[in-house]
């Protein structure tokens, strides 16, 4: 369990905030909060405001933190070749807890097939 709140994007399956609720994760998806059709912009405003680290695998989000300079929210992004929530589920019980201080002040994940990068907020 992890005491930091998290966002799930809506190109995510509804599967992984049921598996993650299950570990006892605060944990929302976009649609229980906001329109389905809510622009990235106003979704990384909510995260703002609520403090929740969003998990997409939209690169949207990467652009809009560089452009607007933020420091906040923390973004996880995956870029898997075959991404099912079974493994998006596993890959975040392993790597969060792990970057979890680094979240919480403020960071980008990007969690390939081999590899996770974090890099600190605001994004130069």
């Amino acid at each position: 369990m992890t005491s930091l709140r998290f966002l799930v994007d809506m190109n995510l399956q509804s599967k992984i905030v049921t598996n993650l609720q299950q570990q006892s994760w605060d944990i929302l998806r976009v649609s229980q909060v906001l329109p389905m059709d809510a622009e990235d912009s106003k979704i990384l405003e909510f995260a703002r405001q609520q403090n929740r680290v969003i998990i997409t695998q939209d690169s949207d989000f990467s652009f809009l933190l560089a452009l607007g300079g933020y420091e906040k929210p923390s973004l996880i992004t995956f870029r898997l070749s075959m991404p099912d929530s079974e493994m998006i589920t596993r890959k975040l019980l392993d790597i969060v807890p792990h970057i979890e201080d680094r979240l919480a002040e403020g960071c980008a994940v990007t969690i390939d097939d081999r590899s996770v990068r974090v890099r600190r907020l605001p994004i130069i």
